[in-house]
């Protein structure tokens, strides 16, 4: 690598660090606002929602990135336009194609940053996070029974606890349950205990009564139970399973182990050989966003009015190749057999880019073949 790529190089490493971390910023913060909402809501201290928004951080950095290089591209180039360096490189003999040679390589370290987000960080973070997640969930004393006055959990559900004793008790429990509308039930107890299960928490009722209300006949019945258990997975938002997806399962383990997860996740072999391939073609945007923008500003010739027309000219194919990703993706998951259409917006976005170097290299061409004319 020559003197002018590493210039290069650390110019596009020091603005994608800059624009990185603002926009990583700028989505973490809108994130955190609506896990904060929902988390102290719900009774949870702030350090279990800066634990929660921490979690999300490789999904975010995974999104930001490919933005954080085309913005870094087009800045820096911009910037070495407006001070004449961009022209000085040119006049010395450097090609576009030249000068591509440190952007590209720009391009390929954010993607294999992504490689390492996508196939490993991401899915841990995801698989953490629904473990968390669970846990909260079937934390039900903390997040949904407050002693001395009615608690709504669900539609339909009533609940109230006179007391809670320093060993877990529930003393003078009562609940009352709506959701069915033909058959209406209350129960009462001196007092009930929470218990977890591998099915989710239970709720144990001693020495209490059961009443049941048919509203068609007018029917209460009256049943006394010493003890009675009754399930709280339904009253908790959420599902308290902690069975793995497959998006919270590493590409290693997919690959190693194929069979035990197909076991686990439930899913087809066909699911599970789309999800790699949208691993290893997600890191592609990266470089491909890099050389858009660098090949859309090598375009056209030095103007003092600033080379606005090849930022909108870049920014309209990213745009572009954006929308046919989401499109792919979409025809992936419904035809799986169509899995090679997850390539094509690489594909265009490198296809643009060679023909507006290539473009870019011939007028250059064209336009020092002219002045030599002149000089003779």
């Amino acid at each position: 690598m020559t003197r002018l790529d590493r210039y290069l190089l650390s110019q596009f490493l020091a603005i994608f660090g800059f624009f990185a971390l603002i926009l990583v910023s700028i989505y973490w913060v809108n994130r955190a606002v609506s896990l904060f909402e929902q988390l102290i809501s719900d009774g949870q201290t702030a350090l279990v929602v800066l634990e929660f928004t921490a979690l999300t951080l490789p999904y975010v950095i995974r999104v930001v990135l490919p933005i954080a290089a085309f913005a870094a591209t087009v800045y820096t180039l911009n910037r070495l336009s407006s001070e004449s360096e961009l022209v000085a490189m040119q006049a010395t003999g450097a090609s576009p194609w030249r000068l591509a040679r440190p952007v590209l390589v720009f391009g390929l370290l954010i993607g294999l940053m992504m490689a390492v987000l996508t196939h490993f960080l991401v899915p841990q973070s995801r698989a953490q996070l629904a473990t968390r997640q669970a846990q909260l969930a079937e934390n039900v004393t903390a997040s949904l029974l407050t002693p001395g006055r009615f608690q709504h959990p669900v539609d339909g559900i009533s609940i109230y606890i006179r007391a809670i004793s320093d060993n877990g008790e529930l003393q003078d429990f009562y609940l009352w349950d709506s959701r069915t509308p033909t058959n209406r039930m209350s129960y009462l107890a001196k007092k009930a205990v929470i218990v977890r299960t591998d099915n989710g928490p239970k709720l144990v009722l001693f020495d209490g009564i059961a009443q049941s209300l048919r509203t068609e006949g007018r029917n209460l019945s009256v049943t006394r139970f010493s003890n009675f258990t009754y399930d709280l997975s339904s009253l908790i938002q959420g599902s308290t399973e902690v069975d793995r997806k497959l998006e919270q399962i590493s590409s290693l383990e997919l690959l190693r182990a194929p069979q035990s997860v197909l076991e686990e996740t439930g899913k087809s072999a066909t699911e599970l050989g789309l999800e790699l391939k949208m691993r290893f073609v997600q890191p592609l945007l990266a470089p491909v966003a890099a050389l858009v923008g660098f090949a859309a500003l090598m375009v056209g010739s030095f103007s003092r009015f600033g080379i606005w027309r090849q930022i909108t000219l870049a920014v309209v194919i990213l745009v572009l190749v954006q929308v046919l990703t989401n499109v792919t993706e979409t025809i992936a998951r419904s035809r799986p057999d169509l899995w090679p259409v997850l390539f094509a917006p690489a594909a265009v976005g490198v296809l643009a880019s060679l023909l507006l170097l290539h473009l870019s290299a011939r007028r250059k061409f064209t336009g020092r073949r002219l002045a030599a004319k002149g000089a003779a």
